[in-house]
């Protein structure tokens, strides 16, 4: 593919090995039209995740997620069970919850829902049991025409997930294989430690992708490369996709079997392990706690200091599980080999992405900022557990894209987004190079944006 004209997106066909070369087109990132179609061929079909269940505890809590021209409100309406509707009133169409004034979502905890317009009242279940003057309508209007109109609600992981496609496949169906691989970090045991936004002028795709890999590391994060390799693998797991630490060298298997927290290299893993948890917990306030940093910085009186990496990282952990123990903090009873089997990192399709720990998980989500490709809203957020009743209280903070605000390395992440989005624009961006090892996971999301979009398909890069 030498220019731009050479790419028709109608002539592709589907390609299936995704270690393969492969290019795709800058259109979904950068054309109007392809934004414009995404409201009705993915945004109205897909799962995604709306907030958190420890954000609506008690029956009347609720929440307001949106995405382009739809506003949902997601109630508790009874101890077990959630609800999700559009928020919008069955008589004249006005919202019935307004969203706080350059706020990110409305929440709150009410026993009905009172429109503002004309006074229309709804129940927790939707049901509308108050209408002005109704005999006016003569009859006409049955709960049918006046009841909320219900959506798909279901949680997973501690999510709350919604779908406003009637005839969509369940979520667990949805979120497999990575639900099956993910379920034993118990997400549900933990809780929001920050969560933080801003409108950024980029695509949403182009934010999330920037979260999507750890090939960038070396070249956008080159103080971390002190503490280990970044070599990765990548895997598509259908909609979805994960990637984990991965050897150059064939005859290497210790990077397959583990994490994130891993080992680092030098000559003492002892401090290479304190310093990359001080690092973390300093520059991204994530993929880290407060527990797993202390622990590591007793390594050094703990252990002699020839110990072995994989002996260091183990004292390292059981140490750590037991300060946690004592605080009432229950580490969840994982596998090595399941453990190494869920990877490093998490895309769930089409816009999370994640980062799971024993006792934490960093997640991103990106949304469309209306139909605008050059803007998105873009939201990070730390989970962590906590003794019972010991929960920080959170909100949504918004956050300009600075250092101070958002903490070195997801400032250095920010450094990239919007200049890729300018890049795709130019008229000498030929189309995306994706590595055929590393960046399976992004190449596996066009892939699948391709067959909702009915266009855009990755195709094989000419040798």
């Amino acid at each position: 593919m030498n220019n731009k004209a050479d790419f028709n997106p109608d002539n592709l066909i589907q390609v299936e090995d995704l270690s393969e070369p492969l290019t795709y087109s800058a259109e979904a990132f950068t054309s109007r039209e392809y934004a414009r179609e995404e409201g009705d061929k993915i945004w109205a079909k897909v799962w995604q995740h709306a907030g958190r269940v420890e954000e609506i505890p008690e029956v009347g809590n609720f929440i307001t997620y949106d995405v382009l021209d739809d506003s949902i409100i997601i109630v508790r309406d009874t101890p077990d069970t959630l609800k999700a509707f559009y928020n919008v009133c069955s008589h004249r169409g006005r919202q019935l919850v307004d969203k706080p004034e350059g706020g990110h979502s409305a929440c709150g905890k009410k026993q009905n829902f009172v429109c503002g317009y004309h006074g229309w009242t709804y129940n927790l279940e939707g049901k509308c049991t108050r209408i002005l003057d109704k005999d006016d309508w003569k009859g006409a209007l049955n709960d049918a025409r006046t009841h909320l109109n219900e959506i798909k609600v279901d949680t997973w992981g501690g999510w709350v997930w919604i779908n406003m496609d009637p005839d969509c496949v369940p979520l667990r169906e949805y979120l497999e294989p990575a639900a099956g691989l993910l379920d034993q970090f118990e997400f549900e045991e933990m809780r929001y430690h920050w969560r933080q936004w801003i409108v950024f002028d980029c695509n949403w795709k182009t934010a999330l992708e920037a979260f999507m890999e750890p090939y960038h590391v070396e070249g956008t994060h080159p103080q971390l490369c002190v503490y280990g390799d970044f070599y990765a693998w990548s895997k598509a797991q259908g909609l979805h996709g994960h990637d984990g630490f991965d050897s150059k060298d064939p005859n290497d298997t210790s990077a397959a079997t583990t994490t994130v927290t891993r080992a680092g290299k030098g000559p003492d893993a002892r401090k290479t392990i304190a310093q990359m948890q001080q690092d973390f917990w300093e520059t991204i306030r994530g993929s880290t706690t407060p527990t797993l940093v202390n622990a590591a910085q007793r390594l050094v009186d703990e252990l002699p200091e020839d110990t072995p990496p994989e002996e260091v990282h183990e004292h390292w952990y059981e140490s750590a599980k037991r300060d946690d123990a004592a605080r009432g903090v229950i580490w969840p009873t994982i596998d090595p080999e399941k453990l190494a089997k869920a990877g490093l990192a998490w895309h769930i399709f089409p816009n999370m992405s994640f980062i799971p720990g024993l006792t934490f998980a960093l997640g991103y989500r990106a949304r469309p900022y209306g139909d605008d490709p050059n803007k998105c809203i873009f939201e990070a957020y730390a989970l962590e557990r906590y003794p019972k009743g010991e929960e920080p209280k959170t909100e949504w903070v918004y956050a300009e894209p600075t250092e101070e605000k958002w903490r070195k390395v997801l400032a250095q992440d920010f450094s990239n987004m919007a200049a890729v989005q300018k890049g795709m624009r130019s008229r000498g961006f030929r189309g995306a190079l994706p590595n055929p090892h590393q960046e399976q996971k992004i190449t596996n999301f066009h892939r699948n944006l391709a067959r909702f979009m009915s266009r855009g398909s990755p195709q094989l890069l000419d040798k």
